[in-house]
């Protein structure tokens, strides 16, 4: 059977007409999936009971399973969700207190990056996801919303590096962002990454205007290297020259995101050392207090060593924000998600 979200709607239409559909179908077929959040091709009730027959037998929409489903007290959810294939990834969904539904998705069962932080990557790369499966976790994780809600962003920021994944991303994304879709701006989605520069290239000339993150958490290649071992075949130089052709082409402000590690990279020089690698751009740092991963040696930093980093790099004359934690308690903040339920959570189970 085969899956109902890997086409584009040029393809949609094209696989009903094969079967003698109208090329009106495929409009019904996406309301009801993007817009109406209909779970079962059953309920698209404007499609006739014959077609609907039809669209059974030979579609399905979900190839997932929910295998755990946490909720947090600040309103965060997290899905363990269980593919065809028998791997699992993990998806969350953010609220705040300005009414903003934020799906944050992966691309990649584990991750080939080994980001020595992150518990994503500590199982390895195993496989990319396809379009559909990440289509797949955006709809999962819209059925949590309640009748007044929707989903405002999208942060490609789970599992796995999303520019190593840039084709069906590419695909995912612009069923986010379609008007007869979920309808999603595209300047509401952000995609981080570790920095590949040729995928941040061709990402740059397609001007998306998607949202670029680059994951640095380090000013100098020797540290950077430790900490996202993918630096060693890159360097932080060409990352940088990638990221300011993104802003070049696409008038897009780059985020660099930056994990502090108490006594590792949290300190007053490496404060001062980053401002004068970003000094000049015009550019947005990002903040993250480390979240802790069984098993890994990090630690987060105090309170007082955070804001010392912020005011280092504000008097340097950067543009600095620091993330506020949400989905800590469940395991769903940034970089604690992982392949399988792991952990503290063990186990296959709902809640």
């Amino acid at each position: 059977m085969e899956h109902l979200l890997e086409p584009s709607a040029e393809e949609l239409r094209a696989r009903l007409a094969e079967r003698g559909m109208p090329a009106y179908r495929a409009t019904q077929v996406r309301r009801w999936l993007f817009q109406k959040r209909a779970g079962a091709i059953e309920a698209m009730t404007d499609v006739p009971q014959k077609a609907r027959g039809q669209l059974a037998a030979e579609f399905r929409i979900w190839t997932t399973e929910i295998a755990r489903h946490r909720r947090g007290a600040d309103g965060t959810e997290k899905l363990l969700l269980e593919l065809g294939d028998a791997q699992q990834v993990e998806c969350v969904l953010l609220r705040d207190e300005r009414q903003h539904a934020t799906a944050c998705i992966s691309t990649q069962v584990g991750c080939g990056m080994r980001c020595a932080f992150c518990a994503s990557g500590l199982g390895g790369l195993v496989r990319n996801l396809t379009r559909g499966e990440i289509v797949e976790q955006m709809l999962r994780l819209e059925q949590l919303l309640g009748p007044a809600e929707r989903l405002s962003h999208v942060v490609v920021m789970g599992m796995g590096e999303p520019l190593a994944n840039l084709d069906a991303l590419l695909g995912a994304l612009a069923s986010a962002t379609a008007p007869d879709a979920l309808g999603i701006s595209a300047r509401r989605v952000t995609v981080s990454t570790v920095g590949l520069p040729a995928p941040m290239r061709r990402l740059a000339e397609m001007d998306c205007q998607y949202h670029l993150a680059v994951s640095l958490h380090a000013a100098d290649d020797a540290l950077r290297s430790r900490l996202v071992p993918a630096n060693r075949k890159v360097g932080i130089a060409a990352i940088l020259a990638a990221a300011d052709e993104y802003f070049s082409r696409t008038g897009r402000r780059v985020t660099f995101e930056y994990v502090l590690l108490a006594g590792v990279n949290d300190g007053v020089e490496d404060a001062r050392r980053l401002a004068g690698l970003l000094g000049g751009r015009p550019a947005l740092v990002n903040l993250i207090s480390y979240n802790p991963v069984p098993g890994l040696p990090f630690r987060r930093p105090a309170p007082a060593a955070v804001a010392r980093f912020t005011e280092v790099l504000a008097r340097g004359g950067l543009n600095v924000v620091v993330r506020h934690r949400k989905g800590e308690r469940i395991n769903a903040a940034c970089g604690q998600l992982r392949r399988g339920a792991g952990g503290a959570e063990g186990g296959r189970m709902k809640e």
